[in-house]
């Protein structure tokens, strides 16, 4: 998972990265004796020796940092926790000995809030608000498709001016949209104001709600038909958004791909898998490295949904499995990358859910690209290197409307390739038409 500096703590934990995720509860080891496994039922020394045995299973480092692994369960267990916190703080303690920020312990708001970002779904009612700029009054952006608030008529633009009887009127985009959000089945009733009607109220029935990983559009740059992509995250209903996306404007011929992966934080390596084989139909996609050496080289299995030219934008917080995406078509020369170097994480990581509620991320193996490159700490680097000055960075974060725009600088150098290569390269039948590099 990524972790930057520019993410909240929230949102570090909320955004995964290449993450194989699972739910295990481990065994005590064998070496404990029956009373001192009594001992530790129902005690917060559970969730410990659970979340321990995991690490001392999986770990991709055998060595576990030059850390006597062994020892630290004897330092764990021989404590007395009088809560669960205590407990938390302390295995949280244990596992800073690895130096790796993509372990740790997760406490089951975290872990609930992890798990369901990489479902890649919500309870909810399905709105996309926002605080008008002018007014400061919570706006909706607009509605999610198939979603209680599309059922019930809510429109782009209307202004929510009430939750449950309470006035918005200061309240933060994310304060509203958390008191929106509740248990499915569960109701809650907005008080809407909508310009020329008289206020109402509605009441939704909140919902499980699939939340759209991919967006896609029809780009008419000069004679060409764009088709652009962009990719949020990996969750797992993201490979079936972007077939989705891809079958569209292939309905639409379109003459090009723009992918763009900027901003893109990471997600499930297996979904990073599938998406590769949208746009490859042969070659390695990324081979990945257990901590005895073991192997795997996931490849592309000849289901490409396209061969026509394609380019991908990243940047500095391009992570994990956007990472092993853009490094795999680099390599195999499927697409030309543009943009910044990406943000540098090679590792893999699996979720375990505990006993508790709570869970474990715990890194399980080093991927390389096809190429054999590790990227770790420094990113894939781009083919064609743009770099967004601070202002422009800013306009476009203001600006969520101008990404891909005459506004966006990484988005105009693609086209001016796509454009200027497309007037002189007839479109192949195969994947070996990717585009030249610019000199």
């Amino acid at each position: 998972m990524k972790q930057s500096p520019k993410l909240s703590l929230f949102q570090a934990l909320v955004y995964g990265g290449a993450i194989a995720t699972s739910a295990t509860l481990s065994l005590l080891a064998p070496a404990f004796s029956r009373s001192v496994n009594a001992a530790l039922e129902d005690s917060p020394k559970a969730v410990i020796d659970e979340a321990w045995q995991i690490v001392n299973r999986d770990y991709v480092d055998g060595s576990f940092n030059q850390v006597n692994w062994q020892e630290v369960r004897k330092e764990l267990l021989s404590k007395g926790y009088t809560s669960r916190e205590q407990a938390y703080t302390a295995l949280r303690k244990a596992l800073e000995r690895l130096n790796d920020p993509y372990t740790r312990f997760l406490d089951p708001e975290q872990y609930e809030a992890l798990t369901s970002q990489t479902a890649g779904e919500m309870s909810g009612v399905g709105m996309q608000l926002e605080e008008h700029k002018e007014t400061k009054i919570i706006t909706v952006v607009q509605p999610m498709e198939n979603s209680p608030a599309s059922a019930a008529g809510i429109q782009a633009g209307d202004q929510i001016i009430g939750i449950d009887g309470k006035p918005t009127q200061g309240m933060t985009v994310s304060e509203a949209a958390q008191k929106i959000r509740g248990e499915v089945g569960t109701k809650v009733t907005l008080k809407i104001n909508r310009p020329g009607e008289p206020e109402f109220d509605v009441t939704l029935t909140r919902a499980r709600i699939e939340v759209s990983s991919v967006t896609s559009s029809i780009k008419q740059e000069g004679n060409q038909k764009v088709g652009y992509i962009r990719l949020v995250e990996f969750s797992s209903h993201a490979g079936e958004q972007m077939e989705r996306a891809i079958k569209n404007l292939n309905k639409e011929n379109v003459d090009a791909f723009i992918l763009d992966l900027r901003a893109n934080p990471g997600g499930l390596l297996r979904i990073s898998i599938d998406i590769a084989r949208m746009w490859m139909n042969n070659g390695e996609i990324v081979k990945t490295v257990d901590r005895i050496g073991g192997s795997e080289n996931l490849k592309a299995n000849f289901t490409a949904l396209t061969d026509k030219p394609l380019m991908v934008l990243v940047d500095d917080d391009s992570a994990s499995a956007s990472e092993i995406l853009a490094g795999a078509l680099k390599d195999n020369k499927r697409a030309v990358i543009i943009g910044d170097h990406t943000f540098g994480k090679a590792l893999v990581q699996s979720v375990h859910g505990l006993s508790d509620g709570s869970g474990l991320a715990v890194t399980i193996a080093h991927y390389y690209t096809p190429s054999g490159i590790d990227i770790s700490k420094k990113g894939v680097a781009p083919d064609v290197k743009i770099v967004l000055t601070d202002e422009e960075k800013i306009n476009l974060a203001k600006e969520p409307k101008l990404i891909a725009t005459e506004a966006d600088p990484v988005y105009i150098k693609a086209i001016s390739i796509l454009q200027t290569e497309l007037k002189t390269k007839p479109v192949a039948n195969n994947q070996s038409n990717s585009l030249a590099l610019p000199k």
